[in-house]
């Protein structure tokens, strides 16, 4: 699988046949690349809740390309008010069988609205982790956490899909910071690799993850990387 963070909580997955983005929210500050190559081939999107700095650039990226979006029922639906034809709607503890892959929506301790053009909050839902099990067996399995606080739950998490990759958010005020974070990871999770995330693209989150780096420094097999944003690299099973 490669992977490429775009910064925030944006991430593209390309494996097998499958282009997977999730949480495409491209114009964050900190992604300065193509925005036409980091979309482009995309099949899929994933959204784990109906924030701005999470749906993103969706529904144009969707329009434009014909790519499914995956999303808790209530995001979906309003994803389809905006024009968006192709969707795929679940919930907390559904898996659907996608082409290449499998996605399962996990809870995660959050919110989920929109402003409207009146400036009035619109709820879309719940918010949620997403799992990406690919169906090659060579692939990881992805736990892509979104916005969320800590919960013992996650252990159920990790004994039922067996994530070998995390994206953790680590920023701190809407979601886990370091400490916790890295307390998650250490005490829920068996995995092989961790990718930061959510931090740094606004000034009131935390601007390094030099902090979580270092508490995860002595977790056994699992590595943390703080990759480039808008380079890929590769990740085997």
């Amino acid at each position: 699988m490669r992977i490429t963070w775009f910064g925030h909580s944006a991430f593209r997955l390309d494996f097998g046949t499958s282009v997977v983005l999730i949480d495409p929210f491209l114009d964050n500050g900190q992604f300065k690349g193509d925005k036409a190559a980091a979309v482009k081939g995309v099949t899929h999107i994933l959204l784990t809740h109906g924030h701005f700095d999470h749906v993103g650039d969706t529904v144009a990226i969707a329009t434009e390309s014909g790519a499914t979006v995956v999303a808790d029922f209530d995001l979906a639906m309003w994803i389809g008010s905006k024009g968006v034809k192709a969707l795929e709607p679940m919930n907390t503890g559904g898996s659907i069988p996608l082409p290449g892959f499998r996605v399962t929506m996990t809870q995660a301790f959050h919110s989920s609205a929109h402003l409207d053009e009146n400036g009035v909050s619109v709820d879309l839902g719940d918010p949620h982790g997403l799992i990406v099990t690919p169906d090659g067996e060579d692939e990881p399995v992805v736990y892509a956490m979104g916005d969320t606080g800590i919960f013992g739950d996650m252990k159920l998490i990790n004994e039922l899909y067996a994530p070998t990759v995390g994206f953790v958010p680590i920023g701190d005020r809407f979601t886990m910071g370091a400490k916790t974070a890295a307390y998650a990871c250490r005490h829920f999770f068996d995995f092989d690799l961790v990718v930061p995330c959510h931090y740094a693209t606004m000034p009131i989150l935390d601007q390094s993850a030099d902090r979580f780096v270092e508490l995860m420094d002595s977790v056994r097999g699992t590595t943390v990387k703080v990759p480039k944003i808008g380079e890929a690299f590769e990740v085997e099973g």
